[in-house]
Formats: C-alpha cells, sequence, structure tokens
C-alpha cells in the first residue's frame, strides 16, 4: 500500500475513535444528570399565589354559549 493511503486510513481512525469517545461521554453525562430535580423559574406575578389556589381564566370565545357551571377553573399546581 501507498504510504498516503496508510496516513489517510489512521487519520480517519483517529477521527473516528474521538468521536465515539465524546458521543459516549456526552451520553454518560446526560444519563447522570436526569437524575437530578429540575428547577423551573416562577414568573414574578405568581411568587404569592400557592398550590391549590384557583384561577379565573378569560378565554374570549366568538360563540354566544354562556358556561357557568364552573367546569373551566383551572388549579395551580407547582412540582
Amino acid at each position: 500500500m501507498n504510504d498516503v493511503i496508510v496516513i489517510v486510513f489512521l487519520v480517519c481512525f483517529v477521527a473516528l475513535f474521538g468521536a465515539t469517545f465524546a458521543f459516549m461521554f456526552k451520553s454518560m453525562t446526560m444519563i447522570y444528570q436526569m437524575d437530578k430535580p429540575i428547577k423551573r423559574r416562577v414568573h414574578p406575578e405568581m411568587d404569592e399565589v400557592e398550590t391549590g389556589t384557583e384561577l379565573l381564566v378569560f378565554r374570549g370565545y366568538e360563540d354566544e354559549e354562556e358556561d357557568d357551571d364552573d367546569d373551566g377553573d383551572i388549579l395551580v399546581i407547582r412540582k
């Protein structure tokens, strides 16, 4: 074989080995981070609202149908 072909083969082999190692390392760090709890920021206007509080929500529909049976109440649930 030609020396150039051997050098190209070795360069491709080293690049493939490096990419494989980087992929495995990144995958393992992501797996270990799955155990950590996710911290979610609360909107500044929702700081004083406790979990389980009913909120008043306005949805503007074009239908003339009135819905006063309180089926659409939304509860705040924070995790």
